[in-house]
């Protein structure tokens, strides 16, 4: 207790904040990088107007209120206010779209990355560019607004990410992490920069249609972990912390995405190398010993915090149908008078899936809140289909309901792993899925047909790993890399490790096959239901 107490007064600790699609969490750690205290804000993304945003105004309100959850935390375990820390970053959803003014004047509604509105754009950037552009990077937005005819294109002069967006109201400094930037617009691996050809040619397309944007100057500086990407303004202290009792003068670290943290807290940032970050959505990152031999629509290419190339299966929705369904549950054993927990409910819907048949009795789930690029969705209709045959019980919906999670990353990941013949030598999970111990593991190892890792810090995912990034940031030694650090970092750690169970592997082929086959009726659901 007394070494964690002068550890907070000495601002021996890093402080990690992430914004993600439900829930804002703040992660600070002590000098032996295990979390030490958090702090959390439920929140969610609003359809406004066909769009899927969050309003800046909530962006404040809800970091405001982790960070004096946090500041709550320490103050109750170690009596002791959290003044100052040694170093800081923070972290958000990647993609999206935030144009600012000359002003600082936002000009567009945030549109996040679950929106798939630019279909026209990605598609016409990726066949200039031979470089697959999905639907929710920032140059697919700002190429739509341009083909749309948006009047507030040519008023841009700063586009960013909320990560960038945070991080530039914290310190001043407009930058990004090259891993956020990789979801922005291609990145170099050489230089770990935009690539100056890509920016040649999307200048030049830009142009073609009257715009005069100078597209290098709008974009974010990019910038490699471990260098110092500015320190926290007195404006931003009070941005973060109104009660004054932080301090400015923090040293930050570059700010990242979300999957820049996940590869930090699952130490995959060197090659063959891998991590499945599943919560609201789920994306799947693995880092390339070599370039793909071809142009995938189903595989984004990014970069790891230090630039490395990374191929990534991206899909909009993971746990979210899995959630209304466990709150459906819990509303019905709580109307027969016997209430359960969160975590009861999900311990035994977990559980459920455990016991069920193996193909999930023939119950098809499709869990989509919203388009799906991967599997040619343009709008999500979340069903659940089943033959009349299919054995309908709580083990084998539970298990469905699991099974629909995984399916369409596993339809990415097979074109990764069979089709590029990538190799793998460890792929670790962390993120809402794993929190019930075994049950997402061991599914999701015979769905892909590769061993699943999970940490004890699973549960914590990218906030730890946005501490760790600016931990290392702090404490990094002259020519350290990041790989040696979080070697060295997780050399103390420990987990588990679950092989694929050849039963689940060949169920879950066999839900995968009716998965397809019931998939034209979710197509058309998203076709022709308002």
């Amino acid at each position: 207790m007394q070494q964690i107490q002068q550890a907070i007064r000495g601002g021996q600790t890093a402080l990690g904040i992430e914004l993600g699609s439900t829930r804002i969490k703040a992660v600070l750690i002590g000098p032996d990088h295990t979390p030490i205290a958090s702090g959390d804000h439920t929140w969610e993304n609003r359809l406004e107007n066909g769009v899927w945003t969050y309003r800046l105004q909530d962006v404040w309100a809800g970091v405001q209120a982790a960070f004096a959850a946090l500041a709550a935390d320490v103050q109750a375990r170690y009596g002791v206010p959290l003044a100052t820390v040694g170093a800081m970053g923070v972290s958000g959803m990647m993609h999206g779209y935030l144009p600012f003014d000359a002003g600082g004047r936002q000009l567009a509604p945030f549109r996040t990355w679950r929106n798939t509105i630019t279909g026209p754009a990605a598609d016409r950037l990726t066949e200039l560019l031979q470089y697959n552009i999905p639907q929710r990077w920032s140059i697919a937005h700002l190429y739509q607004a341009v083909l749309n005819g948006e009047d507030h294109v040519d008023r841009i002069v700063f586009l960013t990410t909320l990560a960038g967006y945070l991080h530039w109201q914290l310190t001043g400094e407009k930058v990004l992490g090259v891993g956020e930037a990789s979801g922005m617009f291609p990145i170099d691996p050489e230089t770990c920069d935009y690539d100056v050809g890509c920016l040649q040619k999307t200048q030049a397309l830009l142009q073609a249609h009257g715009v005069n944007l100078d597209l290098r100057a709008i974009l974010p500086r990019v910038l490699s972990a471990g260098t110092l990407a500015g320190n926290l303004t007195p404006e931003g202290a009070r941005l973060l912390d109104p009660t004054g009792a932080l301090q400015p003068g923090i040293p930050l670290c570059p700010p990242e995405g979300d999957a820049s943290t996940g590869m930090a807290a699952t130490n995959s940032v060197a090659p063959r190398t891998g991590n499945v970050s599943a919560g609201t959505s789920v994306f799947a990152m693995v880092v390339l010993e070599r370039p793909l031999r071809a142009v995938h629509p189903e595989l984004d290419l990014v970069a790891t915090p230090t630039g490395r190339p990374v191929a990534m299966v991206h899909v909009n929705t993971c746990t979210s149908d899995l959630d209304a369904w466990v709150r459906l549950l819990g509303q019905m054993v709580e109307a027969a008078g016997k209430p359960m927990t969160k975590n009861e409910l999900y311990q035994l819907f977990y559980r459920q899936a455990l016991t069920g048949d193996a193909d999930a009795g023939g119950l098809v789930s499709f869990n989509c809140y919203s388009g799906e690029p991967v599997i040619g969705l343009e709008v999500g209709r979340p069903l659940l289909v089943r033959r009349p045959d299919a054995k309908l019980t709580l083990p084998n919906f539970a298990r469905a309901t699991l099974y629909a999670a995984m399916a369409t990353l596993k339809i990415g990941m097979d074109i990764l792993l069979r089709d590029e013949g990538v190799r793998l030598d460890r792929l670790l999970g962390h993120g809402g899925l794993f929190k019930v111990p075994v049950v997402g593991q061991r599914l999701l190892a015979g769905a892909l047909g590769v061993p699943v890792s999970v940490m004890q810090t699973a549960g914590e995912g990218g906030p730890w790993g946005m501490a760790l990034l600016a931990a290392y940031l702090a404490e990094k030694r002259q020519g350290q890399t990041l790989e040696s650090w979080l070697d060295g970092v997780f050399a103390a750690g420990s987990g588990s490790t679950l092989p694929p169970d050849p039963a689940d592997a060949a169920g879950f082929e066999a839900f995968l096959t009716d998965y397809h086959r019931a998939l034209p009726v979710e197509q058309a659901a998203g076709t022709v239901l308002p």
